[in-house]
């Protein structure tokens, strides 16, 4: 089985050079090194001129990638708020869970396309911050 290469078999005898042997061994003619192909450069890359640019492009979010971040943070609260709950119920100190939902209703919300989801979010952190604000009445009362 024989096995050339991009440019046949030339392009392999030339690499290793023409050797002449005695008068009736093989040689290659000369002008195979001269027929070898140069390589040719690839073109540039044109379009996005800068880094900066490809990194503001990657950092742009879609609708839908906001609403996700934004449901998972109301989620985030609604779990805090009932892990809030839980210990009161159970006589416990909520104080790791107000720890919790302080920093989690201090995180920085985007807003979304969708005014009804914008209405549930902001209903979620008013509740909390109600909670935040008892808390923090009842430890200054103690």
């Amino acid at each position: 089985m024989k096995v050339t290469g991009p440019y046949g078999s030339s392009q392999a005898g030339a690499a290793k050079g023409a050797r002449a042997t005695g008068a009736g061994g093989f040689a290659l003619p000369s002008s195979a090194a001269a027929e070898t192909p140069q390589p040719v450069r690839a073109a540039g890359v044109t379009g996005v001129a800068s880094l900066d640019a490809l990194l503001a492009l990657q950092q742009a979010d879609g609708p839908l990638e906001r609403r996700r971040r934004a449901v998972n943070r109301g989620g985030r609260l609604l779990d805090v708020l009932d892990q809030m709950k839980l210990a009161m119920l159970g006589g416990e100190s909520a104080g790791p869970a107000l720890q919790r939902l302080g920093a989690a209703v201090r995180e920085a919300r985007e807003g979304t396309d969708d005014a009804r989801l914008d209405g549930v979010l902001d209903e979620i952190e008013t509740r909390a911050a109600v909670e935040l604000a008892k808390a923090e009445m009842s430890r200054l009362a103690a």
